[in-house]
């Protein structure tokens, strides 16, 4: 089940994706839910009611997926967890290809860096150094503390798509990578989140690719991750603790803007794309903020 937020003219709803039809679960029940994140936290992560609900839809509640505007798959996540090294090759290319990393290395976005699907992705005004990252996010469904390798996955809710945008000037000025990761509505997120039991176990095995203006700017697949998802979960629920509606952005391959000769960084009237088999496909515009 593919799981959409949109605008509609009474606000922010949810809705389920049917081909090339979205169904607007508000118009099926006045009652239904705004917010993906609130929904998981009340139904402790029961995404069948919403199934349901989609069944029961008249053919007034559908809509055509073209032309809709798209909101954030979750409207406000509580924690934006983001690993950064988690493709070798990508290591290699960079600053730390001499220092693989043993562990996770973890950062955190905020809300505001988040901009959703065909929404632009806003480069600052004060840099050219705007680089785009393909990256799978798992969207955490049950709270989640001390995982195991055993019960790692039955955190998890579903997936989805996101461009780590990244302004290397400023990711650079320090230790701390978070400056360059948290620029407003730098971070593209959607289209949707698609369930769990669409997916691969762990996400593992689907092809991740990034496209700049239709050309193939990175290539992998999601087993090569160093640290691969259920890892990293155990990883993190050691440390915290994961809530109904937290991401978790599990990091880029290599062929990033700034490790090109020349380097190729997203400007004004670009648009950039990320794509994950079986996941969905991500766009947005990029412009001037």
């Amino acid at each position: 089940m593919k799981i959409v937020g949109f605008r509609s003219d009474d606000g922010r709803s949810l809705g389920v994706v049917e081909g090339d039809q979205v169904i607007d679960l508000r118009a099926v029940d006045p009652k239904a839910p705004r917010d993906l994140g609130k929904w998981l936290r009340s139904s402790k992560g029961d995404l069948k009611p919403l199934a349901d609900l989609a069944k029961r839809a008249p053919a007034s509640a559908r809509r055509p997926l073209q032309g809709l505007h798209y909101t954030l798959p979750v409207a406000k996540p509580g924690k934006v967890v983001c690993l950064g090294l988690n493709y070798l090759e990508h290591v290699k290319e960079g600053f730390q290809k001499d220092n693989i990393p043993k562990f996770p290395t973890i950062f955190m976005r905020c809300n505001t860096s988040l901009v959703a699907h065909e929404q632009p992705i806003l480069r600052p005004p004060m840099t050219d150094t705007l680089d785009y990252e393909a990256e799978l996010v798992l969207i955490v469904g049950t709270r989640a503390k001390n995982l195991t390798m055993a019960n790692a996955y039955s955190c998890i809710a579903g997936w989805s798509c996101f461009n780590d945008g990244s302004v290397r000037e400023f990711q650079r000025r320090t230790s701390q990578w978070d400056m360059g990761k948290n620029f407003d509505a730098t971070g593209g997120f959607g289209p949707w989140m698609i369930t769990a039991d669409e997916v691969p176990e762990g996400g593992k095995g689907l092809k991740i690719e990034s496209r700049l203006n239709g050309k193939v700017m990175q290539s992998d697949n999601t087993s090569n991750m160093m640290f691969p998802v259920a890892e990293t979960l155990v990883d993190l629920t050691a440390c915290m603790t994961l809530e109904p509606g937290d991401i978790v952005v599990t990091g880029t391959p290599s062929g990033v803007g700034f490790a090109r000769k020349p380097p190729v960084f997203m400007n004004q009237g670009d648009v950039c794309e990320v794509e994950i088999e079986g996941v969905g496909l991500l766009r947005n515009p990029i412009k001037n903020s």
